[in-house]
């Protein structure tokens, strides 16, 4: 197995872990009692997001650990997609 192919694994792994740490984001502004309207879910992904660093900011001063979270788990998606796309490149 490539290199290129153990980070598109990777990939993979890390949308996953961003899809469930969204919906417990959801579900945490579902609980506060934040509308979270369905409908364009995807769109407004980084707008909930935000919301949620923002409340919890509020509570204990600094964003909750979902937040952390999410930034982890998408930046590293894309960094390690960038990197797959780039040593394919390198090889062909």
């Amino acid at each position: 197995m490539s290199i290129a192919s153990v980070l598109l694994v990777l990939v993979l792994a890390c949308v996953a872990w961003g899809v469930v740490v969204s919906i417990m984001i959801f579900a945490s502004l579902r609980r506060r009692g934040e509308k979270v309207g369905f409908l364009f879910l995807r769109f407004m992904l980084p707008f909930y997001a935000h919301r949620y660093a923002e409340i919890t900011r509020g509570e204990s001063g600094k964003p909750g650990p979902l937040f952390l979270h999410f930034l982890l788990a998408f930046n590293l998606a894309l960094a390690c997609a960038i990197l797959a796309v780039v040593l394919r490149w390198l090889r062909a």
